[in-house]
Protein backbone atom coordinates (compact mmCIF):
# COMPACT_ATOMS: atom_id res chain seq x y z
CA UNK A 1 0.00 0.00 0.00
CA UNK A 2 1.21 3.50 -0.94
CA UNK A 3 0.50 5.98 1.56
CA UNK A 4 0.80 9.95 0.47
CA UNK A 5 1.27 12.73 3.21
CA UNK A 6 1.56 16.21 2.51
CA UNK A 7 2.23 18.48 4.61
CA UNK A 8 5.09 15.65 5.44
CA UNK A 9 7.47 17.77 7.26
CA UNK A 10 4.81 19.49 9.61
CA UNK A 11 3.65 18.69 13.41
CA UNK A 12 1.14 16.29 12.37
CA UNK A 13 2.98 14.66 9.39
CA UNK A 14 6.23 14.20 11.34
CA UNK A 15 3.97 12.13 14.24
CA UNK A 16 1.95 10.67 11.28
CA UNK A 17 4.93 9.16 9.51
CA UNK A 18 6.51 7.94 12.47
CA UNK A 19 3.71 5.72 13.05
CA UNK A 20 3.08 4.73 9.44
CA UNK A 21 6.50 3.24 8.90
CA UNK A 22 6.01 1.28 11.80
CA UNK A 23 2.89 -0.71 9.71
CA UNK A 24 4.08 -3.58 7.60
CA UNK A 25 3.52 -2.98 4.01
CA UNK A 26 3.55 0.31 3.66
CA UNK A 27 5.71 2.74 1.07
CA UNK A 28 5.84 6.52 2.00
CA UNK A 29 5.54 9.15 -0.31
CA UNK A 30 6.25 12.52 1.15
CA UNK A 31 5.14 15.87 -0.60
CA UNK A 32 5.71 19.20 1.63
CA UNK A 33 6.32 23.02 0.55
CA UNK A 34 9.91 22.13 -0.74
CA UNK A 35 9.01 19.52 -2.63
CA UNK A 36 9.07 19.32 -6.59
CA UNK A 37 5.63 20.26 -7.67
CA UNK A 38 5.66 18.36 -10.68
CA UNK A 39 6.66 15.50 -8.48
CA UNK A 40 2.89 15.36 -7.34
CA UNK A 41 1.49 13.93 -9.88
CA UNK A 42 3.77 11.22 -10.16
CA UNK A 43 3.04 10.55 -6.47
CA UNK A 44 -0.90 10.76 -7.15
CA UNK A 45 -0.58 8.11 -10.37
CA UNK A 46 0.64 5.42 -7.47
CA UNK A 47 -1.17 6.93 -4.00
CA UNK A 48 -3.69 4.21 -2.67
CA UNK A 49 -3.92 6.78 0.30
CA UNK A 50 -3.98 10.24 0.06
CA UNK A 51 -3.83 11.92 4.07
CA UNK A 52 -3.68 15.67 3.06
CA UNK A 53 -2.02 17.36 5.92
CA UNK A 54 -0.63 20.49 4.02
CA UNK A 55 -2.22 23.80 3.98
CA UNK A 56 -1.21 27.80 5.31
CA UNK A 57 -2.54 29.05 8.76
CA UNK A 58 -0.22 32.19 9.20
CA UNK A 59 0.30 33.80 5.84
CA UNK A 60 1.46 37.57 5.64
CA UNK A 61 -1.26 37.83 3.13
CA UNK A 62 -5.12 36.63 3.62
CA UNK A 63 -5.19 35.67 -0.09
CA UNK A 64 -2.27 33.27 0.37
CA UNK A 65 -5.28 30.86 2.40
CA UNK A 66 -6.77 30.53 -0.71
CA UNK A 67 -3.91 29.67 -2.61
CA UNK A 68 -2.48 26.86 -0.03
CA UNK A 69 -5.74 25.73 1.09
CA UNK A 70 -8.19 25.50 -1.18
CA UNK A 71 -6.41 26.00 -4.73
CA UNK A 72 -3.75 22.99 -3.54
CA UNK A 73 -6.81 20.97 -2.60
CA UNK A 74 -8.82 21.82 -5.60
CA UNK A 75 -5.26 20.90 -8.00
CA UNK A 76 -5.26 17.74 -6.14
CA UNK A 77 -8.69 16.92 -7.21
CA UNK A 78 -7.97 18.07 -11.06
CA UNK A 79 -5.19 16.01 -11.14
CA UNK A 80 -6.98 12.74 -9.68
CA UNK A 81 -9.99 13.40 -12.44
CA UNK A 82 -7.34 13.36 -15.10
CA UNK A 83 -5.69 10.29 -13.94
CA UNK A 84 -8.91 8.10 -12.55
CA UNK A 85 -7.88 7.61 -9.58
CA UNK A 86 -9.82 6.89 -6.51
CA UNK A 87 -7.70 6.47 -3.28
CA UNK A 88 -8.83 6.64 -0.12
CA UNK A 89 -8.32 10.50 1.33
CA UNK A 90 -8.19 11.41 4.44
CA UNK A 91 -8.31 15.53 4.98
CA UNK A 92 -7.46 17.40 7.83
CA UNK A 93 -9.46 20.57 8.39
CA UNK A 94 -10.58 22.43 11.03
CA UNK A 95 -13.32 23.26 12.89
CA UNK A 96 -12.91 27.16 11.41
CA UNK A 97 -14.35 25.58 8.51
CA UNK A 98 -17.32 26.39 10.20
CA UNK A 99 -16.38 30.27 10.89
CA UNK A 100 -16.54 33.13 8.39
CA UNK A 101 -12.80 34.10 8.46
CA UNK A 102 -10.42 34.07 6.13
CA UNK A 103 -8.92 30.45 6.96
CA UNK A 104 -12.05 29.17 7.62
CA UNK A 105 -13.87 29.96 4.75
CA UNK A 106 -10.33 28.38 2.19
CA UNK A 107 -10.73 25.16 4.55
CA UNK A 108 -14.53 25.06 3.94
CA UNK A 109 -13.86 25.03 0.14
CA UNK A 110 -10.80 22.51 0.36
CA UNK A 111 -13.60 20.03 2.22
CA UNK A 112 -16.03 20.85 -0.79
CA UNK A 113 -13.78 20.09 -3.28
CA UNK A 114 -13.12 16.58 -1.57
CA UNK A 115 -16.83 16.12 -1.07
CA UNK A 116 -17.48 17.16 -4.58
CA UNK A 117 -14.25 14.62 -5.81
CA UNK A 118 -16.63 11.83 -3.84
CA UNK A 119 -20.02 12.56 -5.60
CA UNK A 120 -19.14 12.97 -8.82
CA UNK A 121 -16.64 9.66 -9.33
CA UNK A 122 -16.90 7.40 -6.43
CA UNK A 123 -13.71 8.31 -4.10
CA UNK A 124 -13.25 8.06 -0.32
CA UNK A 125 -13.01 10.58 1.47
CA UNK A 126 -13.20 11.31 5.59
CA UNK A 127 -12.64 14.75 6.42
CA UNK A 128 -11.83 15.48 10.02
CA UNK A 129 -12.84 19.11 11.71
CA UNK A 130 -9.96 19.14 13.53
CA UNK A 131 -9.55 21.83 16.60
CA UNK A 132 -6.79 22.12 18.70
CA UNK A 133 -4.30 19.36 18.47
CA UNK A 134 -1.64 19.08 20.62
CA UNK A 135 1.54 16.80 21.17
CA UNK A 136 5.49 16.57 20.58
CA UNK A 137 7.04 18.31 17.41
CA UNK A 138 4.42 21.37 17.41
CA UNK A 139 6.03 24.27 16.61
CA UNK A 140 5.70 26.91 19.99
CA UNK A 141 4.83 30.50 19.16
CA UNK A 142 3.15 29.87 16.13
CA UNK A 143 -0.80 28.66 16.52
CA UNK A 144 -0.73 26.42 19.07
CA UNK A 145 -1.05 27.79 23.05
CA UNK A 146 0.05 24.46 24.12
CA UNK A 147 3.25 24.20 22.17
CA UNK A 148 3.83 28.11 23.22
CA UNK A 149 2.70 27.40 27.06
CA UNK A 150 5.48 24.31 27.43
CA UNK A 151 8.11 26.15 25.18
CA UNK A 152 8.12 28.94 27.46
CA UNK A 153 7.40 27.75 30.74
CA UNK A 154 9.90 25.56 30.14
CA UNK A 155 12.49 28.03 29.67
CA UNK A 156 11.12 29.89 32.38
CA UNK A 157 9.81 32.74 30.10
CA UNK A 158 6.59 34.68 30.38
CA UNK A 159 3.13 33.51 28.86
CA UNK A 160 0.59 36.18 28.21
CA UNK A 161 -3.02 35.09 28.42
CA UNK A 162 -6.17 37.83 27.21
CA UNK A 163 -9.13 36.15 28.81
CA UNK A 164 -8.30 32.72 31.15
CA UNK A 165 -11.82 31.42 31.55
CA UNK A 166 -11.96 31.32 28.15
CA UNK A 167 -11.92 27.51 27.32
CA UNK A 168 -11.01 25.84 24.27
CA UNK A 169 -11.15 22.17 22.63
CA UNK A 170 -8.36 19.82 22.22
CA UNK A 171 -6.94 16.36 20.65
CA UNK A 172 -3.65 14.88 21.55
CA UNK A 173 -1.76 13.97 18.78
CA UNK A 174 -1.83 10.23 19.12
CA UNK A 175 -5.28 9.79 18.85
CA UNK A 176 -5.24 12.24 15.68
CA UNK A 177 -2.74 9.86 14.69
CA UNK A 178 -4.78 6.68 15.55
CA UNK A 179 -7.91 7.69 14.27
CA UNK A 180 -6.20 8.27 10.77
CA UNK A 181 -4.63 4.70 10.66
CA UNK A 182 -8.46 3.54 11.66
CA UNK A 183 -9.77 5.11 8.53
CA UNK A 184 -6.46 3.83 6.00
CA UNK A 185 -7.87 0.41 8.07
CA UNK A 186 -11.22 0.32 7.22
CA UNK A 187 -11.84 0.64 11.15
CA UNK A 188 -13.41 4.04 11.82
CA UNK A 189 -16.50 5.02 10.19
CA UNK A 190 -17.72 8.92 9.92
CA UNK A 191 -19.87 10.47 12.51
CA UNK A 192 -22.33 12.13 10.44
CA UNK A 193 -22.74 14.84 8.07
CA UNK A 194 -19.54 13.35 5.86
CA UNK A 195 -17.12 14.55 8.66
CA UNK A 196 -15.09 12.26 11.46
CA UNK A 197 -14.17 13.36 14.55
CA UNK A 198 -11.21 12.01 16.79
CA UNK A 199 -12.26 11.15 20.65
CA UNK A 200 -11.81 12.28 23.68
CA UNK A 201 -11.86 16.05 22.80
CA UNK A 202 -10.48 18.06 25.90
CA UNK A 203 -12.29 21.03 26.88
CA UNK A 204 -10.12 23.09 29.21
CA UNK A 205 -9.74 26.94 30.34
CA UNK A 206 -6.63 28.60 29.37
CA UNK A 207 -5.86 29.07 32.88
CA UNK A 208 -6.32 25.53 34.12
CA UNK A 209 -3.84 24.84 31.04
CA UNK A 210 -1.44 27.16 31.91
CA UNK A 211 -1.53 26.07 35.94
CA UNK A 212 -1.20 22.30 35.03
CA UNK A 213 1.99 23.05 32.86
CA UNK A 214 3.56 25.29 35.33
CA UNK A 215 3.04 22.19 37.71
CA UNK A 216 5.29 20.30 35.35
CA UNK A 217 7.88 22.92 35.98
CA UNK A 218 7.09 23.32 39.77
CA UNK A 219 7.33 19.39 40.02
CA UNK A 220 11.15 19.18 39.88
CA UNK A 221 11.45 21.05 43.60
CA UNK A 222 7.86 19.61 44.84
CA UNK A 223 8.31 16.50 43.32
CA UNK A 224 5.12 16.03 43.02
CA UNK A 225 4.16 13.83 39.71
CA UNK A 226 0.95 14.75 37.70
CA UNK A 227 -1.96 12.96 38.56
CA UNK A 228 -1.99 9.98 35.52
CA UNK A 229 -5.37 9.18 35.97
CA UNK A 230 -6.51 12.13 34.11
CA UNK A 231 -5.09 11.62 30.61
CA UNK A 232 -5.26 15.53 29.45
CA UNK A 233 -2.38 16.25 32.43
CA UNK A 234 -0.92 12.93 31.20
CA UNK A 235 -0.55 14.03 27.71
CA UNK A 236 0.13 17.71 28.57
CA UNK A 237 2.86 15.77 30.64
CA UNK A 238 4.68 14.32 28.02
CA UNK A 239 4.03 16.97 25.39
CA UNK A 240 5.66 19.28 28.33
CA UNK A 241 8.82 17.17 28.42
CA UNK A 242 8.73 17.15 24.78
CA UNK A 243 9.89 21.39 24.94
CA UNK A 244 12.67 20.64 27.37
CA UNK A 245 16.08 22.18 26.42
CA UNK A 246 18.39 19.09 25.32
CA UNK A 247 21.16 20.30 28.50
CA UNK A 248 17.85 20.49 31.24
CA UNK A 249 16.84 17.03 30.83
CA UNK A 250 18.82 15.84 34.56
CA UNK A 251 17.86 17.55 37.66
CA UNK A 252 19.64 17.12 41.56
CA UNK A 253 17.67 16.11 44.48
CA UNK A 254 17.91 17.54 47.72
CA UNK A 255 20.14 15.31 50.18
CA UNK A 256 19.20 15.13 53.79
CA UNK A 257 22.99 14.06 54.87
CA UNK A 258 23.95 12.75 58.63
CA UNK A 259 26.70 10.59 60.10
CA UNK A 260 24.72 7.77 58.87
CA UNK A 261 24.78 8.66 54.68
CA UNK A 262 22.87 10.53 52.72
CA UNK A 263 18.97 10.48 51.98
CA UNK A 264 16.83 11.69 48.84
CA UNK A 265 13.30 12.06 48.21
CA UNK A 266 12.63 11.30 44.48
CA UNK A 267 8.73 11.28 43.37
CA UNK A 268 5.80 12.02 45.25
CA UNK A 269 2.22 11.89 45.03
CA UNK A 270 -1.43 12.15 46.70
CA UNK A 271 -2.42 8.89 45.22
CA UNK A 272 0.43 6.92 45.22
CA UNK A 273 2.56 8.07 48.32
CA UNK A 274 6.44 8.83 47.76
CA UNK A 275 9.44 6.96 46.82
CA UNK A 276 13.40 7.97 48.50
CA UNK A 277 16.32 6.76 48.17
CA UNK A 278 19.13 6.08 50.38
CA UNK A 279 22.90 5.48 51.19
CA UNK A 280 24.10 4.03 54.38
CA UNK A 281 27.46 3.66 55.88
CA UNK A 282 28.60 0.11 56.75
CA UNK A 283 28.15 -0.70 60.30
CA UNK A 284 24.81 1.74 60.65
CA UNK A 285 21.68 1.44 61.15
CA UNK A 286 18.07 2.79 60.30
CA UNK A 287 14.56 3.27 61.16
CA UNK A 288 13.90 1.76 65.03
CA UNK A 289 10.56 2.94 64.06
CA UNK A 290 6.72 1.84 63.84
CA UNK A 291 3.76 3.41 62.40
CA UNK A 292 0.39 3.35 62.88
CA UNK A 293 -1.18 2.95 59.56
CA UNK A 294 1.30 3.84 57.00
CA UNK A 295 3.09 0.88 55.42
CA UNK A 296 6.16 0.85 53.36
CA UNK A 297 8.54 -1.04 51.31
CA UNK A 298 11.98 -1.58 51.16
CA UNK A 299 14.39 -2.62 48.23
CA UNK A 300 17.86 -2.95 48.05
CA UNK A 301 20.00 -1.91 45.29
CA UNK A 302 23.23 -2.08 46.37
CA UNK A 303 24.93 -3.95 49.03
CA UNK A 304 24.40 -6.16 52.38
CA UNK A 305 21.74 -5.80 54.97
CA UNK A 306 19.23 -7.39 57.72
CA UNK A 307 16.13 -6.07 57.91
CA UNK A 308 15.01 -6.30 61.61
CA UNK A 309 11.40 -6.50 62.49
CA UNK A 310 9.75 -6.54 66.13
CA UNK A 311 5.36 -6.86 66.39
CA UNK A 312 5.37 -3.80 69.22
CA UNK A 313 3.50 -6.02 71.99
CA UNK A 314 6.46 -8.85 71.96
CA UNK A 315 10.26 -9.32 72.00
CA UNK A 316 10.64 -11.65 69.13
CA UNK A 317 12.75 -10.10 66.71
CA UNK A 318 12.54 -11.40 62.53
CA UNK A 319 15.35 -10.87 60.71
CA UNK A 320 15.43 -10.58 56.79
CA UNK A 321 18.45 -10.74 54.80
CA UNK A 322 18.67 -8.60 51.81
CA UNK A 323 21.02 -8.29 48.92
CA UNK A 324 21.37 -5.83 46.35
CA UNK A 325 22.04 -9.11 44.28
CA UNK A 326 18.89 -10.45 44.83
CA UNK A 327 16.14 -7.09 44.02
CA UNK A 328 13.76 -8.45 46.68
CA UNK A 329 11.10 -6.22 47.99
CA UNK A 330 10.24 -6.38 51.45
CA UNK A 331 6.94 -5.21 52.94
CA UNK A 332 6.86 -3.32 55.68
CA UNK A 333 3.33 -3.85 57.82
CA UNK A 334 1.88 -1.61 60.22
CA UNK A 335 2.68 -2.18 64.09
CA UNK A 336 6.41 -3.60 63.67
CA UNK A 337 9.24 -1.48 64.75
CA UNK A 338 11.87 -2.00 61.97
CA UNK A 339 14.91 -1.23 60.92
CA UNK A 340 17.65 -1.92 58.34
CA UNK A 341 21.12 -2.41 59.20
CA UNK A 342 24.11 -2.51 56.60
CA UNK A 343 26.22 -5.63 57.59
CA UNK A 344 28.75 -5.03 54.44
CA UNK A 345 32.31 -3.70 53.80
CA UNK A 346 30.55 -1.10 51.31
CA UNK A 347 27.78 1.98 50.89
CA UNK A 348 24.36 0.27 51.45
CA UNK A 349 21.76 1.71 48.45
CA UNK A 350 18.19 1.36 49.34
CA UNK A 351 15.30 2.27 47.60
CA UNK A 352 12.15 2.84 49.99
CA UNK A 353 8.32 3.41 49.12
CA UNK A 354 5.83 4.47 51.57
CA UNK A 355 2.17 4.89 50.36
CA UNK A 356 1.29 8.34 51.52
CA UNK A 357 3.76 11.80 51.69
CA UNK A 358 5.62 12.43 54.51
CA UNK A 359 3.88 14.92 56.64
CA UNK A 360 5.61 16.15 59.72
CA UNK A 361 2.46 17.18 61.68
CA UNK A 362 1.47 13.76 61.51
CA UNK A 363 3.88 11.26 60.73
CA UNK A 364 2.73 7.83 62.01
CA UNK A 365 6.49 7.51 62.87
CA UNK A 366 6.93 6.18 66.63
CA UNK A 367 10.80 5.93 67.68
CA UNK A 368 10.99 2.05 68.67
CA UNK A 369 13.91 0.33 69.08
CA UNK A 370 13.92 -3.06 67.39
CA UNK A 371 16.68 -4.11 69.52
CA UNK A 372 15.87 -2.92 73.11
CA UNK A 373 18.46 -0.68 74.76
CA UNK A 374 18.91 0.26 70.74
CA UNK A 375 19.72 3.99 71.06
CA UNK A 376 19.92 4.55 66.76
Amino acid sequence: MNILVTGANGFIGRNLIINLKRLNDCEISEYDIDSNYDDLKAFLIKADVIVHLAGVNRPERDNEFRKGNSLFSQHICNILCEIKRQPLIIFASSIQAELDNPYGISKRIAEQEFFRLKENYNVPVAVFRLPGVFGKWCRPNYNSVVATFCYNIARGLPITIFDPNHKIDLVYIDDVIRSFIDVINHEYTETGNNFYSVKPVYNISLKDLADTIQSFRDSRTSLKLPDFNDRIEKCLYATYLSYMQEDDFAYSLEQRIDQRGELAELLKSDFAGQIFVSRTRPGITRGDHYHDTKVEKFAVLDGEAVIRFRQIYTNEIIEYPVSGKDFKVVDIPPGYTHAIENIGNKDLIVLFWADEIFNPSTPDTFFEPVIKGNKS
